[in-house]
This record gives structure tokens, sequence and C-alpha cells, in this order.
């Protein structure tokens, strides 16, 4: 039942409905997958067979009786070690987070999945709270990239996108401050959705703010509506959590591209130095959505690096996060993320909302852009992936990952809907993401574009061995 790991989340619900085959046997599937994949990369921090298989069992016993409890019933998922989830502890990839404790609460969007008959194969790894843009942590070690085990798989939703890359579940929830979920989804070849702030509750809050999201990662398109439907729904403990969506997102993938009026943007105006294999495979991305019939013109969002300002707010979050550390606990920590710690104390609260008067500002300019231009469209990264086990590439010059990730962190920053969709590969083989930005709450929209490539044959690509 191998050829089983290489389903997408629709088609497994459609042969369960059908009595293809059962949630024992894709979930058996998957965790043997897991398993397999986990000496080389690394992509688990914890797996739960007995657990899984149990769920599984649950639910083919519903599906015989014609009662499934959800959309995703026997679907199996990851949930990045960041997010609560009840019976395990969640160490956030920290030495310093005991595992002790009841453990007896589920994330909003990890609830939404077990109330929907998800599978819970296991957690999936995570730099320390989630402070960087690869994959490595004083827990679990280095996280590597499916298509070449000697780079990173990025991050710092690693272990979500090379689980879903190689197999190991079709569904995994990541999180995303600077663009960790679409930095490993361009990374390993996979789909990946920032949604609109607020979209998918966050609970418990993030110390790094409403710069942090939550958002699918999966196979492809259709597959993230699909876990889109099953996770935006509101919860009471966001106290920031936008109200019901507007419909199905499913419902909504196939309108196609047709008219949309489409903001192509290379490098940021010049800002960003793009590598020749990453640009010519975006940009045959955007050649397909012109062909599709979507008005495509090269024009650049009015905004600058918002490094700086960037740099306030994820720091100062980091300061918060570890706040009640003492020493001792301080030197158990990531040296980068204690050197970040460091700077982020040194902020005021000044600084800080100086910051936010960027986001604002950048906000403004964005909505503004969003009257002409339906979609911005950008390489998800200027870059593939790097050797594993670092925060920058090799030679580069850069201290840190922000250096690297021009492309994604300014979406934090202004709150809006921003997907990664795999377009081809570079010339050393490794994937190249297309990024898809929308006006804030576009995230049908961001869909439904990322959705017609796919249907197209212009996104998507082989899955690895590794």
């Amino acid at each position: 039942m191998t050829e089983l790991t290489e389903l997408t989340a629709v088609r497994l619900v459609e042969g369960y409905r059908k009595g293809e085959f059962s949630p024992v046997d894709a979930v058996r599937a998957a965790l043997r997958r897991a398993e397999e994949i986990q000496p080389a990369v690394n992509a688990f921090v914890r797996l739960d067979e007995e657990a899984a298989l149990a769920q599984a069992a649950e639910s083919a016993e519903r599906w015989r009786r014609g009662e499934p409890a959800g959309l995703v019933d026997g679907v199996p998922v990851s949930v990045k070690d960041i997010l609560l989830m009840r019976g395990g502890p969640t160490l956030r990839g920290s030495r310093t987070v005991s595992a002790s404790g009841a453990w007896d609460e589920d994330a909003p969007s990890v609830a939404r999945l077990h109330e929907h008959g998800a599978v819970f194969l296991g957690r999936t790894t995570t730099p320390e709270f989630g402070w960087k843009g690869v994959t490595d942590s004083p827990v679990s070690g280095v996280t590597r990239n499916p298509y070449d085990l000697s780079r990173t798989s990025g991050g710092s939703s690693g272990g979500s996108a090379a689980a879903v890359a190689l197999g190991a579940g079709p569904l995994s929830l990541g999180t995303d401050g600077g663009g960790s979920v679409r930095i490993p989804g361009s990374f390993c070849g996979i789909f990946a959705l920032k949604p609109t702030y607020g979209r998918v509750p966050l609970y418990p809050a993030s110390a790094f703010g409403t710069l942090s999201h939550v958002g699918p990662m999966a196979r492809d398109a259709a597959d993230a509506a699909l876990m889109m439907d099953v996770i935006s729904g509101p919860d009471t403990r966001d106290w920031s959590g936008l109200g019901p969506a507007a419909g199905s997102y499913t419902d909504g993938l196939n309108g196609g591209v047709r008219g949309l009026r489409v903001a192509y943007s290379p490098s940021l105006g010049g800002q960003v130095a793009v590598r020749p294999g990453v640009a010519a495979a975006v940009r045959r991305g955007v050649e397909g959505l012109a062909a599709l019939g979507a008005y495509v013109e090269e024009a650049d969002p009015d905004f600058t690096d918002p490094v700086e300002a960037f740099h306030v707010l994820w720091f100062s979050g980091a300061a918060r996060v570890t706040q009640r550390l003492g020493p001792r606990q301080r030197e158990l920590l990531d040296p980068g993320l204690r050197e970040i710690v460091g700077l982020g104390e040194r902020f005021s609260a000044l600084d800080y909302l100086a910051a936010v008067d960027v986001r604002m500002e950048m906000g403004r300019r964005m909505g503004r852009f969003h009257d002409t231009y339906d979609v911005l469209v950008t390489p998800t990264m200027p870059i593939t992936a790097f050797e594993a086990g670092v925060e920058v590439p090799g030679g580069s010059g850069l201290r840190r990952w922000t250096g690297w990730t021009p492309f994604t962190y300014p979406f934090n920053m202004t709150q809006q809907p921003a997907a990664t969709v795999p377009v081809g590969v570079d010339g050393a083989g490794l994937p190249v993401g297309l990024q898809v930005v929308g006006a804030r709450h576009a995230d049908a929209l961001v869909l439904r574009a990322a959705h017609a490539l796919y249907a197209a044959g212009v996104a998507g690509l082989a899955p690895p061995r590794a």
C-alpha cells in the first residue's frame, strides 16, 4: 500500500468514500513512510503510532457506517511542534521547556482537525521557538532537504515541509512569522499558505505578536483549501481572530484566472538579487498565468525593505518569549537565538511603536496597490536550498536569516495572504517557489490562482525519494 503515500488528502477522502481503501491502510502507509525517512531527513520530533492507528480504526468504522466526522476524516496529518496538542508535550525545539505537565489543550487549528476526524501522526521539527528560517534546534538537531540531504529544508516549519514532500502525511500544520511556511515550502517543493492574519485562530498568542500566522502545508492548493475549510473557523480563545469565512475555499477553487490583474515583481524593484535559475522558473510560472488569461504587468509594490523594523518586532518577540528564563536556562538556548534576545532587550517601547508605524504605512501602500492589481507575484525565495545546519548560506556575508528571505517577511508585516507554489527546479535539481500575494482577506483568490497553475500543469513537482 506504499502508493497511498503519494495521494493527496482530497484523493484519500474520495477513496474512503468509494471504499477503495481505508483510513487504516493510509495511516499505516504514512507511518511506515515517516519511519523510513526519519533517520536521514529528521522531519519528526515524535511519532505516535499507537494513537494514530487507534484513530484510524475509529475513522474506518465511521466511513463503514457512512457517517464521516468531517471533511478530513481519516486523513493523516502532522503538527509543527510549536502548536499545542493534547496528550503530549509541545517542546518548541527548546531544552528550556519541560515535558512534564498536563498537556491537555489543543491549539484552535488542532482542535478543528480533531473535530473533523483527522488522524495525527506526530509532531514535526522546528528551530527553537520558531526563531529562524532554517530548521535545527538543541532538541532535535538538523532537518534536511528531501531533494538533497546535504541541504536545509528551510524553516521554521521545515519538518512539516519535509514530511509532506516525502509522503509522511499529505497535510501538516505550520506557523509563519516571517516566511516560516513559505520558506520551507519553496525549498522542499510543496504548497504552503500564510493566510490573512486572524483567519486561522491562534492560541496561546505568539510572543512575536501579530506577525505570526498559522497555515496549511500540503501537496497542492486543493489540499490546502480543504484544510482551510477545516481550520479557519473562529475560536473564542483568540481575541484577534476573524469571523467565519465567507464560504468554502474548496468551492471557490475553479474560477480560473481569466481577467485577473497580476503584478509581476521579479526583484521588488531591483532591491533583491535573484539567482538566474530561480528567476527563469518563476518567469515560466508567470507566463503560465498569462496563457490562462490573466492580465500580467511588471509592477513593483511601493515599499523599501522593512528589515530594520521587522528586526525590532522580531527580536523584541524573542526577548519576550525567553523573558522568564534564568541565566542557567539561557545558556541552553540556541546561540543565535540568545544573540537576538540580547538585541531585543535593548529596544524601547518607542522603538517598537516606530516599527508598528512602518507596518501601518506598508499596509496602507499595499492596500492602494491592490486597488490596481488583484494579486502580486514574486519569487518566494531569491535562492534555492543551501547547506544544512547553518543560518545563512556559506560565503554570503549575511548575518541573519532575514538577509536571504526578502520576499517573505514584508507580507507578515502587512498581514496579507501569501502562498508559495512549486514551479520547477534550478540547475541543481532543487525546487523553486513562486509566491502569490493577495490583498488582506483575499485568501480564496490566492488559492484560486495557485490552483489554476496546478490544473494547467504549470505547478507541481515529482515527489523526491529521499
